[in-house]
């Protein structure tokens, strides 16, 4: 068994984004379990991730953690877990699944609409930290480049002093 590794990731990438980043690799890694467990079946609006495809639309993301043949959904144990591997390893690459759940309307009138699915490989190396995102199947309400851009702002807000954790590389 693996942590933090998918054996079938695809090869077809949709979209890589690089970053540069103000913390080590294994702090940064820390930091995104962190994140992804806070984020996970926390419910947003359209507006909080994108430019609004559905109006009164709710967005709700589910991220697991790859090991070996496939993914572990990032709970408390799943984190506790990942975060005690972190504290004794260092890896160079994490995997990860991402289910968007969305739906239209509010309270007892919402409507579950189709999901999105994808995987993400994130690279890490001396300064620079690279996301490759792969789409599985789903509508694309939120584009590869959306949730590239959201992992990024909510990654820079989890900061507890005023500075960014990532800046986007131009390449």
């Amino acid at each position: 068994m693996t942590l933090g590794f998918y054996e079938n990731f695809p090869t077809n990438i949709h979209r890589i984004d690089s970053f540069n980043s103000t913390l080590s690799s294994k702090q940064l890694q820390q930091k995104m379990i962190q994140v992804f467990y806070e984020i996970n079946r926390k419910e947003f609006s359209f507006e909080e991730v994108t430019n609004p495809t559905v109006p009164q639309g709710k967005v709700i993301f589910e991220f697991g953690l790859a090991e070996s043949e496939g993914f572990n959904y990032i709970d408390e144990e799943e984190l506790k877990k990942a975060l005690n591997f972190l504290a004794k390893e260092r890896l160079h690459s994490m995997d990860f699944f991402c289910s968007i759940r969305y739906y239209k309307g509010n309270g007892e009138k919402r409507t579950p609409l189709k999901f999105d699915y994808y995987m993400l490989r994130t690279i890490f190396s001396k300064d620079i930290f690279e996301v490759q995102v792969f789409h599985e199947r789903g509508p694309r309400y939120i584009s590869p480049e959306e949730l590239t851009a959201f992992i990024f702002t909510k990654i820079n807000e989890s900061s507890n002093k005023n500075r960014k954790i990532l800046k986007k590389t131009s390449i």
